[in-house]
Parts: C-alpha cells; structure tokens; sequence
C-alpha cells in the first residue's frame, strides 16, 4: 500500500533570524529602510520584481484617486462603528472596507475582467458592444462607467487615462480595450457616457501588470488610510450620533397589514 504527502506550502514572502529580517530577498533593514518607499516595498511584495519607474508613478496616483470620496458608506460604516465602540480603531476601519465591493470602491475588478475579454476577442469591437448590450438588458451600468455625482465626466479618470497614455513604456492594449468598451457603451446608451475612476483605474493596474483577482487590494489599501482620517475628523468633530439621529427622524415607521394580521 503506498501514501501520498501532500507538498508542503511555502512562503517567499518574509523570514528572519535573530538577529535580522528579510521581505523576501531583501534585508529589512540594510536595504529597505531609508532606501525605499512604502509604494516601492508594497509592489515588490504583491508582483515579485523591483518595481520600475512607471509602475510608482501608476500605482501612486491610483492609491490617492482611491483614497478618498467623502461620506461614502465606507466612510460612515466607518464612523458609525467608531462611535459604538471608540476603543477599537482597527474593527471601525474593516467595518469600513468591507463595502469596498462590486457596488463601490473595488468595481475595477470588475471593468478589468471585461478588458481582458475585450483583449482576448478576436475581433474586440464586436466584444465590446455584446458587453454593453447585455449590460443593457441587464438595466445595469457596465462596471467601470456612469458616475452619480461627476458629470458629464469623472474628471478623475481622464486624468488618469492621461498620464497612462503619457507614459512610453506601457503596451496601452488594456487602455485601448477600455477606449474601445467607451465606444460601445456610448453606441449601446445613445449617448455619452463618462468613464468612471475605477474604469481607469482597471486599465491602468493591468497595464502595469497587476492580476484582474488582485485590484482590488489596491482600493482596500488606499481607503484603509482615507479611513484613518475619517476617524480623527470623528475625534475632533464627532457626526456618528448625528448620521444616527437623523436617519432615525427620516426614516419612519410604518406599520403594515403583514405585521397586523401576523399574530392572528
């Protein structure tokens, strides 16, 4: 009778020893502190290569576009709990990113899975328009367009999309993908529709080779520190009780014939 041994995981991500400790094949600190930046560090840890001049560039300006938005449902998630409980900081900003999803903050994942279709189609425009009529159908944006409040464009994505185009060493196909999907959606609506942050922000993590599955990290990681803040604003000049008082005035109780009828 034989056995199997399931392989035994590994990590390259960090050890030590006594007397020092590596971020992967780098020593802490001979060759990280006071020689590198927290965006240079991160990035070698998450794609495993030295991060070019590009991919800093990129990823800074994504962290601060992500970083903040006002009082989102991150943000008052964040303040709600903070006030409930004031001495645990870090369990009011995880209330806070765990609406980072689907809906807000981590669409990008989204929008990329759709470049990568549109990259991969053999012929692309007719991709395009399939995703948006299907969105259509679906009476639904498509992920990475249309903004509430930024018309008629989200100012932020156009300028993301700038300095993507700006710089030399990137393919641009996912830019190109995403121009092509604006098209479609523009055709599909009738009209103009903007592309939104995260839209751009899809294109341009995949231009410099982030994982579709790992975008949304980025957006935990940037809004984690947009958080913090909401948390000393709340310090300084608490809102929770008033978020709380004020829906609980705009929002009645309306007994209905279910709740009547549901002891009888």
């Amino acid at each position: 009778m034989t056995t199997t041994t399931a392989k035994t995981p590994v990590t390259r991500l960090c050890t030590h020893t006594l007397t020092s400790l590596h971020y992967r094949n780098a020593n802490l600190v001979e060759d990280l502190m006071g020689k590198k930046t927290f965006t240079e560090v991160m990035l070698m840890q998450i794609l495993n290569r030295t991060p070019r001049g590009v991919d800093l560039r990129i990823t800074d300006a994504v962290l601060i576009v992500l970083m903040e938005h006002g009082l989102t449902p991150s943000a008052i998630a964040t303040r709600l709990i903070y006030m409930s409980a004031p001495e645990n900081l870090q369990g009011a900003v995880s209330a806070g990113l765990l609406a980072v999803g689907s809906s807000f903050v981590g669409t990008m994942e989204n929008c990329s899975r759709l470049l990568d279709r549109i990259s991969a189609a053999a012929d692309p425009e007719t991709e395009a328009l399939e995703i948006a009529r299907h969105y259509k159908g679906l009476k639904n944006p498509v992920p990475g367009f249309g903004h509430h409040l930024h018309k008629p464009v989200d100012p932020r994505a156009y300028k993301l999309l700038e300095m993507g185009r700006a710089e030399a060493e990137l393919k641009g196909d996912k830019i190109r993908a995403l121009e092509t999907l604006a098209k479609a959606v523009d055709t599909v609506a009738g009209r103009p529709i903007t592309i939104n942050a995260t839209g751009a922000v899809a294109a341009l993590l995949s231009e410099i080779g982030v994982p579709t599955g790992v975008m949304r990290g980025f957006a935990v990681i940037s809004r984690a520190a947009g958080l913090v803040a909401h948390i000393v604003e709340e310090q300084q000049s608490p809102s929770g009780r008033f978020i709380w008082d004020t829906i609980e005035h705009a929002i009645p109780f309306v007994g209905g014939e279910a709740d009547q009828g549901a002891g009888a």
